[in-house]
């Protein structure tokens, strides 16, 4: 199947699921995430109507970029994003879904300052409590995002999370539910320089899930580009 036919069906379930919950398919962005994914592919899927590219990679990124890859597309990086490699996203990327800590979140403004830029950010919360996994526990959320309001170069614009693997198709839903009662708790509270309106969640397996509990970003990789080959 090509890669415009996928697209497709994919904002089909995406329009069906975000209708089910009062919302416009429109307010739903369809992220596709390009790891290992050639520029070829990349700019099949932006002429099939993605809404941004998320890369997890720096320098696969870097490499891609200059070949033209993204050109006319918000890009995100939505990957464990290493300490020394801030400098090479901070600016080139419209949004970093990643930023998992305190001290991750204050290189990242540090850079965006220095640059005379403001850096927008999602507070990646670790919403499963993986030892494995980056990201701030559920509890400290909120205070990871008070801290942020105050860290010159940044602008919180809300939350992503990751879930652990399920095992079946509804397995998450707690998780995403849980994610979106702590996206509104946050928002309600109006924080200044936070801009709560981005909720990232859902994957391949489990995009529709996330729609139907409230997430209006997911990230989309296989179910794109077919399965990935390393």
């Amino acid at each position: 199947m090509r890669i415009a036919d996928r697209v497709k069906q994919i904002k089909d379930v995406i329009s069906e699921a975000a209708l089910k919950t009062g919302r416009q398919p429109e307010e739903i962005s369809l992220v596709a995430a390009s790891k290992t994914m050639s520029v070829e592919n990349i700019r099949e899927a932006i002429l099939a109507g993605v809404d941004a590219v998320g890369e997890n990679r720096v320098q696969e990124m870097l490499e891609k970029n200059a070949a033209g890859a993204y050109h006319g597309i918000p890009l995100h990086f939505i990957g464990h994003l290493q300490k020394n490699k801030i400098r090479h996203v901070v600016g080139l990327c419209n949004l970093i879904q990643s930023a998992g800590s305190k001290q991750l979140i204050t290189q990242i403004g540090r850079r965006a300052a220095e640059r005379g830029l403001n850096q927008d950010i999602l507070i990646e919360v670790n919403v499963g409590k993986e030892s494995s996994k980056s990201g701030v526990m559920p509890e400290e959320a909120e205070e990871t995002v008070v801290f942020a309001q105050s860290v010159p170069g940044i602008c919180v614009k809300g939350l992503m999370a990751i879930p652990p693997i399920a095992q079946n198709g509804t397995e998450n839903r707690r998780y995403f539910e849980e994610m979106y009662r702590l996206y509104v708790d946050i928002k309600q509270k109006k924080y200044d320089n936070v801009h709560m309106n981005i909720l990232s969640l859902g994957m391949s397996n489990d995009f529709q899930d996330a729609v139907l509990s409230g997430a209006n970003m997911v990230r989309i990789g296989s179910a794109i580009f077919g399965r990935r080959v390393y």
